[in-house]
């Protein structure tokens, strides 16, 4: 690491005991800041860390539906975000105002469902929703919805594809995706494979399914740590998600070998959104206490709908906490 770089990370931890601050990261950011956090994680362990907070200050190391979940956890915790611009394509393509018209127009027309929205939105669009999932708990939610219901799932179709073919629901699929997983090419993927015939692909749910039929293993960040922690051999594992991920297995994980499917390594394929995030936005968000995510009015419906689908997962298939 460079000197200066190694400064602003003094920087940053003197001010973390100065302010009791407590530094949560996604996988998906820069290596230099997961080993700076305190903690980090997928989007479902973050949520739920960051009940566990004891400190008065976090820091999310992420992008906005990120720290705006932390925030309506942890509603007394003051929640500061490196740069306010990181935002997520998946949250762009679902704007609350569109989904409220369409779920209208469904009850119109008799249908009775419930939406089940994965994480990656806005605050808005949860508040609309009767369960939020992650890639790390949406099969079990699924699951749990009614059997005489449809599911709208919204935002990512990817994933809502995926989720309907292994749990076999049938589902309403918003014609959302994320623009890092959508990249990834099929025909380099198969080139790869042949040069390392033995390497085991690893594919996030977000990919297309042109991608995950290629896959031996499907899962989120969480779970493909867990997965690649099960290789007693060394082991080579093609990797189709963030490129920063890979950072994170090779440090649970070093006796493995890991490498990006064709683009993952370039700067094109890399979250824009997460790469706002740096240092110095770090540094500075904790000397100026700015940008704070406040307390908006979606918020209290938002947070209902979180802690009974990441902290309090359903238990009985005939809740119905958005109505018909």
């Amino acid at each position: 690491m460079p000197a200066v770089a190694d400064d602003v990370v003094a920087e940053i931890r003197e001010l973390k005991q100065k302010l009791g601050a407590t530094i949560l990261a996604h996988y998906y950011q820069e290596g230099e800041i997961q080993e700076l956090a305190d903690i980090t994680g997928d989007s479902l362990k973050l949520a739920r860390e960051a009940t566990k907070v004891e400190s008065p200050v976090i820091v999310f190391c992420g992008v906005l539906f990120m720290a705006e979940t932390a925030k309506m956890l942890n509603p007394k915790k003051k929640v500061l975000l490196p740069d306010l611009k990181a935002g997520c394509s998946l949250v762009d393509s679902c704007p609350p105002e569109k989904l409220a018209r369409y779920q209208e127009m469904l009850r119109e027309n008799g249908r009775t469902f419930q939406t089940v929205t994965y994480i990656n939105s806005s605050a808005a669009v949860k508040a609309l929703s009767d369960w939020v999932v992650t890639s790390g708990n949406a099969e079990e939610v699924v699951r749990k919805v009614p059997a005489d219901h449809e599911i709208l799932f919204v935002p990512d179709q990817h994933l809502g594809r995926y989720l309907s073919e292994v749990t076999g629901r049938k589902m309403i699929l918003w014609d959302g995706s994320c623009m890092v997983h959508e990249i990834f090419s099929l025909n380099d993927l198969l080139k790869q494979k042949k040069q390392h015939p033995n390497s085991k692909t690893l594919a996030h749910p977000e990919c297309p399914r042109n991608i995950l039929d290629h896959s031996d293993y499907i899962g989120g960040t969480e779970a493909m740590i867990k997965h690649v922690g099960g290789y007693a051999e060394p082991t080579t594992f093609l990797v189709a998600t963030e490129p920063n991920m890979i950072w994170q297995l090779e440090k649970r994980h070093p006796q493995h070998a890991y490498l990006g499917v064709p683009g993952i390594t370039c700067a094109c394929n890399k979250c824009p959104h997460m790469a706002l995030n740096t240092l110095e936005k770090i540094r500075d968000c904790m000397v100026t206490g700015k940008p704070e995510i406040t307390w908006q009015p979606e918020f209290d419906r938002a947070k209902l709908v979180l802690e009974r689908s990441l902290l309090n997962p359903p238990v009985a298939a005939n809740v119905h906490p958005q109505g018909d």
